[in-house]
């Protein structure tokens, strides 16, 4: 579930801005090219929710290294005030996710946007296999 939303997210950051910036998942501080995105999950939480399903929250940070300069704080509020909208809401398995809880800190001219995506899921009953096929032999009797 944390991958196919970290993709989401990848898909809205390269819809709004190109393939000027690239996004990272896992990666070394020292190996990025700014300007660039950083995903993380930062925490997931799982609370039961009726019979068979169960209410997730899960928080996200995703952090801009701006191009050192005069501009870089500049461009990590201008990048902030952009995230706001296009994370409103991502499309995960082909249904649309609002983002809730965002807010962005500036740490060492690195922008941290936070983002929640929670939803609620719901487990299927396991399906037993079908049969594949049956043969049957009858005879009739006469009176």
């Amino acid at each position: 579930m944390i991958n196919t939303i970290m993709e989401a997210i990848a898909v809205a950051l390269q819809a709004e801005y190109g393939d000027g910036y690239e996004v990272f998942r896992e990666t070394k501080r020292e190996n990025i090219e700014k300007p660039c995105f950083l995903l993380q999950c930062m925490n997931s939480i799982k609370k039961p929710y009726l019979r068979k399903g169960h209410f997730r929250q899960n928080q996200f940070c995703i952090q801009f290294f701006p191009v050192p300069g005069e501009q870089e704080k500049a461009d990590c509020y201008a990048t902030a005030e952009r995230l706001f909208t296009s994370l409103e809401s991502v499309i995960v398995d082909g249904h649309p996710v609002m983002g809730t809880s965002m807010k962005y800190e500036m740490t060492n001219g690195i922008l941290h946007f936070f983002v929640n995506y929670d939803m609620l899921v719901y487990e299927r009953d396991a399906v037993e296999p079908a049969m594949e096929g049956i043969s049957s032999k009858t005879n009739v009797k006469d009176r």
